[in-house]
């Protein structure tokens, strides 16, 4: 019994066999960007705490002029009319969130910028 225990550990170590080389994978880097913010619709969860930024999908900037924003958004009463881009339902938890989104002050960090609108007609991307 002792015997076959040891056996199996050493088979499972395995020291005689030669060392495979691990190849270098250099981390992808994502492109400056590289959230579009056409896709981004239904239920949002906007975080204003600095130290929960690592977990939310991306950065946002309320824009406070229309013309300058990337995204138009909408808010909805019910969550099962946003269902388009720029249509957003904001929850009061991030339970229960498609996406969160952290809220900067600062307009270099945003990966994106908004702009709330009062028509529904108006809300959507603008394509660059």
């Amino acid at each position: 019994m002792l015997a076959s225990l040891l056996l199996s550990g050493l088979l499972a170590l395995n020291p005689f066999r030669p060392a495979l080389p691990v190849p270098f994978v250099a981390p992808a880097a994502a492109p400056v960007g590289s959230i579009d913010p056409c896709r981004i619709y239904g239920s949002i969860y906007l975080e204003t705490d600095p130290n929960r930024r690592s977990y939310c999908f991306a950065t946002v900037y309320l824009e406070p002029d229309e013309a300058f924003a990337d995204l138009l958004v909408y808010q909805e009463d019910n969550k099962l009319f946003a269902d388009k881009a720029g249509f957003w339902y904001q929850t009061p938890t991030r339970d229960f969130a498609d996406y969160v989104l952290f809220v900067t002050d600062k307009r270099a960090l945003a990966d994106f910028y908004i702009y709330y609108t009062k028509s529904r007609s108006f809300a959507g991307c603008r394509k660059q």
